[in-house]
């Protein structure tokens, strides 16, 4: 699937200016509801780099072989947004 830029520009002002983490995914599945997103625990997320880091927020792009998901650098082959919050 992958994510296009404008769905990395459109993650970064969503996750940067929503009021709290949950606005942003909320905000987030109204606009694109084909593309998950979802919080976690920063803890959860601690030996991963993220893509975005949007002041107090990380979002990092997930993708799946259909069985198991992985964190990846490539919004090409992204299919999910990961949020946390510090």
């Amino acid at each position: 699937m992958g994510l296009s830029g404008e769905q990395l520009q459109a993650a970064t002002e969503v996750v940067g200016y929503a009021p709290t983490i949950r606005d942003a995914v909320a905000l987030w599945r109204s606009r694109y509801p084909q593309v998950r997103a979802m919080v976690v625990d920063e803890m959860d997320m601690r030996d991963e780099t993220p893509a975005l880091r949007l002041g107090h927020r990380n979002v990092y792009l997930a993708a799946t072989d259909g069985h198991c998901w992985h964190v990846t650098q490539s919004a090409d082959e992204a299919s999910a947004l990961i949020l946390t919050q510090h």
